[in-house]
């Protein structure tokens, strides 16, 4: 195999696993999302007695859409690194310096850079959706505790 197809091939390992890793991260912030949505709306805190024991119901997964919201760019950013290191490498390789091969490369590695972002910015909007209704959640619990009535 020669240099060239190495250099398509570790291309193409970067833009499907740097890429697939955020795209994949994106869908499960977002299922996680409407799970906890889903549950928000359907939960019955009558059912709980101890409100330490709700608090860890409604914060199931939570940390995982803040995990996800807070890595994403770092992903997106190895990915960058990587894509900038294999376009030096393979300049370095030819000798020659073509600036089309050199916007592509750069083109190509901040694209993973940009997917972080798109993942990281709606992944902490969730978050914070989630938070918010947790500790609305929480106040009514309270509220509904402290009158006497179940």
């Amino acid at each position: 195999m020669n240099e060239t197809a190495m250099l398509a091939m570790a291309e193409q390992a970067l833009d499907f696993g740097v890429i697939g890793l955020l795209i994949l991260m994106s869908i499960v912030a977002l299922w996680l999302f409407i799970e906890r949505l889903m549950f928000y709306r359907s939960v019955d805190m009558t059912a709980y007695d101890n409100k330490d024991l709700f608090e860890l119901e409604l914060g199931n997964n939570v940390s995982i859409i803040a995990t996800i919201g807070s890595n994403a760019p770092y992903i997106g950013l190895l990915g960058t690194v990587i894509g900038i290191m294999i376009t030096f490498y393979s300049l370095g390789d030819v000798g020659t310096v073509d600036p089309k091969k050199i916007m592509t490369g750069l083109a190509l590695a901040l694209k993973a850079t940009a997917m972080g972002l798109v993942v990281a910015i709606p992944s902490i909007v969730f978050y914070n959706i989630l938070l918010r209704k947790m500790e609305r959640l929480l106040t009514l619990w309270d509220v509904h505790h402290a009158d006497g009535t179940r």
